[in-house]
């Protein structure tokens, strides 16, 4: 009997031993994430305990919280022009999270990030002051787009090319986040998600399209560095029709009439000749014209500004009549309006590109900087030269070509259009684009702008880049100038 006793005894205190370990072990090693985990009430309790920091536009909060009427969770985020600026802020709401730079900076917003406890906080677990979020998004630019693109289905991105700094950052159908930011909007957010235009997507960021005749300029640059053409004016050889390698299918231009036989590049970007540069993708090869491609920041799929941008792509493995399409950015090119802003960003500042980000600092209640994002890093894309003379080339596309629309008195303007096939043999509405650039000519300001319309109600037979999306890109770079 004595020797059953023990056995149980022994047993017994083996589970007690093994319960004081485990316990032990939560609470010493698996406490923070406890605390972290997404289903802990009381990390979201914590979370609106108190007022949330604010993302700030030119000195001026964009968000703000307000004191609510029940429950457990003290405060819910607001505001300011919801609809105007959720393409920078996202949301942040008690039952859908967070996402952009809401999501990103939670825990500096909220008053939870490590950087915010002095020695003394994190010995006691005092809850911090929340920081704020300082943008370099420009309230005027902003405002610009976000009018100019009105109704329409599409998004725009204007860059400071010197700087990297992004000034506006729009995207339509928008949507107010504070309609979203409680625990009992859940028709409003059934709204949302179920609705076929997705306004809850960031266009300007997370939405590649094929960028249509757009990508001629990353061609023409391609051609420019190689030396397949040691010029912009000098004639390229180029037959109009181009037949596509290896097909009995003929590449043709939107204007039959355009000079487009042999042109050279300035005169096939002023009258966006198909012909001219599916044969120099061609002659290039697809291998050349992906490594430029890539060098403006196309197949880069770790691009964060600091919200990460879907990929833009250049495909691989494609035969010679896919690369010719490729040329005209079609196939399987896509791009974000984001990217073809960095493309005409590069080429206004001398073919350097700034590292894009459009936030500038991030601080505590104090002001003291917690990060700095002033100092973006630049690479150069393509030589002084190859800049100077696409620059040359975009301004007679605005002043003699097919941007018109993108003038602005007292500016140099540069730009191209581009309209790329959407559907099944084209059979849905093509996207319209226009990426630019303008100078002042008074102060030298500088910016850089895409936009992309994917569908603004317009008739087929009226959808163009320089009818639809050069009138929101000039508005911006007005905008941006003043």
């Amino acid at each position: 009997m004595n020797k059953t006793i023990r056995r149980a005894a022994v047993f017994s205190l083996l589970l007690v031993l093994a319960l004081l370990v485990r316990a032990t072990w939560v609470q010493a090693y698996e406490a923070k994430a406890l605390a972290n985990d997404e289903r802990n009430r009381r990390k979201v309790i914590a979370q609106y305990a108190q007022p949330l920091g604010d993302i700030i536009v030119a000195g001026s909060p964009v968000t703000g919280s307000e004191r609510t009427d029940s429950g457990d969770l003290a405060h819910r985020r607001t505001y300011t022009d919801g609809a105007l600026y959720a393409a920078v802020t996202g949301y942040s709401s008690q039952a859908y999270g967070a996402t952009q730079l809401e999501g990103i900076y939670s825990g500096v917003l909220d008053g939870t990030d490590d950087r915010l406890k002095n020695p003394l906080d994190a010995l006691t677990r005092a809850h911090q002051e929340p920081g704020d979020v300082l943008t370099t998004i420009d309230p005027a630019v902003q405002k610009a787009g976000f009018e100019a693109l009105g109704d329409a289905k599409g998004a725009a991105v204007a860059i400071d090319p010197e700087t990297g700094e992004i000034l506006g950052m729009v995207s339509t159908p928008s949507y107010d986040p504070s309609s979203i930011s409680g625990t009992n909007d859940g028709d409003t957010w059934r709204t949302l998600t179920a609705d076929e235009d997705k306004p809850l997507v960031n266009r300007a960021l997370r939405q590649p399209l094929p960028p249509g005749s757009t990508f001629k300029l990353v061609v023409a640059a391609a051609a420019l560095e190689d030396g397949l053409y040691a010029s912009v004016d000098e004639r390229t050889e180029s037959p109009d029709p181009y037949r596509l390698p290896g097909t009995v299918t003929d590449l043709e231009n939107e204007n039959p009439s355009a000079p487009c036989e042999n042109a050279t590049i300035r005169t096939a970007l002023q009258y966006s000749c198909n012909n001219v540069f599916g044969k120099m993708a061609v002659d290039l090869g697809q291998d050349k014209v992906r490594a430029m491609a890539e060098k403006f920041g196309f197949n880069d799929d770790e691009q964060d500004v600091p919200v990460r941008a879907s990929a833009s792509v250049y495909p691989k493995g494609m035969n010679e009549s896919s690369t010719a399409l490729t040329g005209i950015g079609q196939f399987d090119v896509t791009a974000t309006p984001l990217q073809m802003a960095l493309v005409s960003s590069a080429i206004a500042d001398d073919g350097v590109l700034a590292s894009p980000h459009m936030v500038s600092k991030v601080v505590s209640a104090d002001g003291d900087t917690l990060r700095s994002y002033e100092d973006g890093e630049a690479r150069r894309i393509v030589s002084s030269s190859t800049a100077e003379q696409l620059r040359s080339a975009m301004v007679t596309v605005v002043e003699d070509g097919t941007g018109s629309n993108a003038r602005i008195p007292g500016a140099e303007v540069g730009g191209k259009t581009g309209t790329a096939q959407h559907g099944e043999n084209n059979s849905k509405t093509p996207y319209a684009w226009f990426t630019s650039y303008a100078k002042s000519s008074d102060t030298g300001k500088q910016v850089a702008v895409a936009v992309v319309i994917e569908d603004s109600g317009a008739e087929r037979s009226e959808v163009s880049g320089n009818g639809l999306a050069a009138p929101v890109a000039q508005k911006m770079m007005e905008a941006a100038l003043r």
